[in-house]
């Protein structure tokens, strides 16, 4: 437990997803907006249900 190389050797998926979005540009952008979007949809349509 105290000694992890491996995790260490890796990068980290934030880092990977960050590098990605760099690289992608707009696209990742639309595709972040539109599954906030759609996330947003959901639960308001959840609440207008369940009220």
């Amino acid at each position: 437990m105290s000694n992890s190389p491996s995790t260490e050797s890796q990068p980290s998926y934030v880092k990977l997803a960050m590098r990605n979005m760099v690289r992608k540009g707009g696209t990742s952008f639309k595709h972040f907006f539109l599954t906030t979007v759609g996330l947003l949809a959901v639960l308001v349509g959840l609440a207008y249900l369940t009220r």
